[in-house]
């Protein structure tokens, strides 16, 4: 009876932990939408707000459909087979199978020293990208904790929800800017009528950009939290990701790390408001607070992590794609 009433427990603060998480990304979504009409309404009144909402829909039906290959193509990544790191593959295909996903995602690998992870695609076809720095800096169990916290993002469809996000950004930007140079051009003719220029929706639409992007950084935050949250319990070792984190975290002290992605580089004075992921600290204390299933792969740390490549000495540097790796 003990054993039910702590299972019962763990059920309870996860469905709160994701209820909580699910309502502050629909929360702050929300808010994005509304400040992209609202710019629609200045710029046009309701049929500002309409044209802005069509806007929106087009730009999602017709968006490109990016292979993941494309993608990691970008980086110089190249796709691992079983033999190149057997357990990395038996990890992912067991997490996958808890997670519930159709396939697992393939495994591709970046010939960086950097240390970062990556996952892209959707649920029915995702990779997972890894650097050479990550996987030889931490161990086995450390990686699966990694490699669960991001199949957790696929099958959340946090890909999804965050291209979602991104759009509705780049449109407030447009709508913004298109606002602003109407207003320059129309500001001869509103001096020689006489008319009041209306500051405040000129400032208005000004910060819009500004306010947009915090709240997609705000959402970014919030999906990591959940990650974490569903990656641990895919494990069933909170610890295991909350030892890679602070790993990653301690490790990151060359200017090179973390340039595949400037946004998740280590930026101590950096306000928590610009950050695209949570501080490492609050982020390992969640971790070691929940209480999870048993392990899906106990005694990782007594595995040999079997590597077929060389390691990778070369640092990042600029591509033609623009990428750094």
């Amino acid at each position: 009876m003990a054993h039910v009433s702590t299972d019962r427990a763990v059920a309870e603060v996860r469905r709160r932990h994701k209820i909580g998480n699910l309502l502050h990304s629909l929360l702050l979504l929300a808010g994005m939408v509304a400040l992209l009409a609202l710019c629609g309404w200045i710029l046009a009144g309701p049929e500002g707000v309409a044209w802005a909402m069509i806007g929106g829909t087009a730009s999602l039906a017709f968006s490109p459909r990016v292979s993941p290959r494309m993608i990691l193509g970008m980086f110089g990544a190249r796709r691992l087979g079983y033999a190149d790191a057997p357990r990395l593959f038996e990890a992912v295909g067991a997490i996958s199978r808890r997670a519930g996903l159709p396939n697992p995602p393939e495994l591709w690998y970046v010939a960086s020293p950097a240390l970062n992870a990556f996952a892209v695609g959707s649920r029915t076809n995702a990779a997972i990208a890894v650097t050479d720095g990550l996987v030889r800096a931490l161990s086995l169990r450390e990686l699966a904790g990694v490699l669960a916290h991001e199949i957790s993002h696929i099958r959340n469809n946090d890909l999804a929800v965050m291209g979602l996000a991104d759009t509705v950004a780049n449109l407030t930007r447009l709508m913004s800017l298109f606002g602003m140079v109407l207003l320059i051009l129309n500001l001869p003719l509103l001096v020689m009528q006489q008319e009041a220029v209306p500051w405040t929706l000129v400032l208005l639409l000004m910060a819009a950009p500004t306010i947009g992007a915090l709240m997609q950084l705000a959402l970014s935050r919030t999906r990591e939290f959940d990650a974490d949250l569903d990656g641990a319990h895919l494990t069933g070792d909170p610890e295991g990701l909350a030892s890679a984190l602070a790993r990653i975290e301690s490790l990151q002290h060359s200017p090179w790390e973390g340039i595949l992605f400037p946004s998740r580089r280590r930026a101590r004075n950096v306000p928590s408001l610009l950050r695209s992921h949570p501080e490492t600290e609050e982020r390992v204390r969640r971790l070691m607070e929940l209480r999870t299933p048993p392990p899906v792969l106990p005694n990782l740390d007594a595995l040999p992590l079997h590597l077929a490549f060389p390691q990778a000495v070369r640092r990042p540097r600029a591509r033609f794609s623009g990428y750094w790796y």
